[in-house]
Parts: C-alpha cells; structure tokens; sequence
C-alpha cells in the first residue's frame, strides 16, 4: 500500500505562511483524489482541502481563499500552500488519498505540526 510522509510544517506568526508537503511512494496519478486533513488538540480530524485526479479543488470554508492545494505528479507530492495564517488553523496536518470505485482511504501518515502564535 502507499506510504505517506508529511513535512513542511513549523511554527508561525499570524499572517505568515507555510507549504506543506506529503510525499507518497507511489503513483500519485493512480488516486482518484488526495486530501489534506487536520485535527487539533481535543476536536476530531476535520478535511481541509480535496484535489481530484482531473485537479478540481474544493476547500473547507475556514481555509477558503487563504489555503492552495496542488500536487506534483512527476514528484508524487502533494502540496498545501497556507498563506494568511491564523491560530485557528494550529493542528496537526496529514494527507490521504481515494481511491477505487467506492473512494476508499489510505493510510494515514505521520503527519506534521503547524503551530500559528504571537
């Protein structure tokens, strides 16, 4: 199965920016979509942002207009570019992918620490 490494995350003051990125070890091509999730202390993972095989996006409304999310297929990365920081967005971010008929998930990486703070 695909593995998944996250990095590119850090610490940031309000406004600031960071580019994530998830680097997998297949294929990114074969995946019916990728997405960028996050969850932060005491509240369940929430999606943030959806890139389909086709490249159509769509973001949560908390991250919409601020956060980008791209890929790479000759790298097989995934990028989320989070501009406009707020400490709202403090989490853990990870990636997954979809794949198959049924939009099945695959496993979860380590993820990797945003931090957003004065």
């Amino acid at each position: 199965q695909v593995q998944l490494v996250e990095s590119g995350g850090g610490l940031v003051q309000p406004g600031g920016s960071l580019r994530l990125s998830c680097a997998a070890s297949g294929d990114i091509s074969s995946f019916n979509a990728m997405r960028w999730y996050r969850q932060a202390p005491g509240k369940e993972r929430e999606l943030v942002a959806t890139i389909t095989s086709t490249g159509t996006t769509n973001y949560a409304d908390s991250v919409k207009g601020r956060f980008t999310i791209s890929r790479d297929t000759v790298k097989n990365t995934l990028y989320l570019q989070m501009n406009s920081l707020k400490t709202e967005d403090t989490a853990v971010y990870y990636c997954n992918t979809l794949s198959g008929r049924w939009g099945l998930m695959g496993p979860w990486g380590q993820g990797t620490q945003v931090t957003v703070s004065s």
